[in-house]
């Protein structure tokens, strides 16, 4: 791959016996793409290739129409702390030393100490959703654990400040006799790497969980057996990226030659048609939308300048339209 092209990167680090202990590779399509959609980050492990008993990492990205673009793979023979610090500095290298702003992963204590250790300015979010999932094994010992569960999903979902998050999670944690839980404990501990409310003031994309990783995974299970070669599983990598870089450039096609319709008459939504593309402009109509449905009050004042500026409240909470990754007013 690097004979073909000189911009490929890649790192072995062998074994004794020259075994892979650890691989890192991507491409020069994925090197330039990280210069225009690096900003944020997932990476995910949960991908098993079994006949080598490798797992593989993927770094993945979010390109200008909200589509996955995979970043760069790494096989890896072990999960430890010093083993993700390897990757992570490979990547770092590969990127020109480039450290997104954000990167989201699951909650796993090696990534997250490796993470500090070579990206000390990269804001870290663990996958919220994975997160969730744990909630029935962790919780169904306890008398009731249905409403626990219940419960605990609406305080972290439901909760639109640091202090109302602060005051439902210790009032959940009364109510059910749970202040000894240690998991629940420890959550709380890292509840600023997780919890909506303490990280959505950072870009996202977007993201909140690590599913766009997964799903780049299926793509590789569908073409790739417990029989597979490296040099079968490193050609369907290529694949996959071929695939991307097509439906990038479909997708640039529809927008250079259609338009989407206004949905309201508000100047503000003609610039947003003029410069988004179709996909980012949707999810922006999807706000407009929600818009015409709420009553606007003027909440004050503030004079500046010898003009006065009245902030609006939406609904009751202040309204952020450039933000696509909040949600959709209802």
């Amino acid at each position: 791959m690097k004979e073909k092209n000189q911009n490929f990167f890649f790192e072995l680090n062998l074994e004794g016996d020259h075994c892979i202990k650890h691989v890192f590779w991507a491409d020069a399509r994925s090197r330039a793409t990280f210069d225009y959609f690096g900003d944020v980050v997932s990476f995910d492990t949960t991908y098993n290739t079994n006949r080598y008993n490798l797992v593989l990492g993927s770094f993945v990205g979010v390109n200008h129409h909200g589509q996955s673009t995979l970043l760069g793979c790494a096989l890896m023979k072990n999960e430890d702390i010093q083993s993700f610090k390897w990757l992570f500095e490979c990547w770092l290298r590969c990127m020109g030393g480039k450290a997104p702003k954000g990167i989201l992963t699951d909650q796993c204590t090696s990534i997250k100490r490796a993470i500090e250790l070579c990206m000390p300015t990269t804001i870290h979010r663990w996958c919220i959703w994975h997160i969730m999932k744990k909630i029935p094994s962790k919780l169904n010992s306890y008398k009731g654990h249905i409403d626990i569960e219940q419960e605990m999903s609406r305080v972290v979902w439901n909760s639109y400040t640091k202090d109302e998050f602060d005051k439902n999670w210790n009032d959940f944690l009364t109510k059910y006799g749970l202040g000894g839980n240690k998991w629940l404990s420890e959550l709380y501990e890292d509840r600023h790497i997780w919890i909506s409310v303490y990280l959505d003031h950072h870009f996202w994309a977007g993201k909140k969980s690590t599913q766009r990783s997964e799903s780049m995974h299926s793509f590789f299970n569908k073409f790739i057996t417990q029989n597979s070669s490296l040099r079968q599983f490193v050609k369907q990598y290529d694949n996959y990226l071929t695939s991307g870089e097509q439906a990038e450039r479909e997708f640039d096609a529809v927008d250079f030659h259609t338009v989407i319709p206004y949905a309201t008459k508000l100047a503000i939504e003609a610039q947003f048609q003029h410069v988004y593309t179709h996909e980012k402009f949707r999810e922006v109509q999807g706000q407009f939308r929600g818009k015409v449905n709420c009553i606007t009050r003027s909440m004050h004042s503030v004079h500046t300048l010898g003009r006065t500026v009245r902030p609006g409240m939406i609904g009751g909470k202040a309204t952020d339209l450039f933000r696509s990754d909040y949600p959709t007013s209802s």
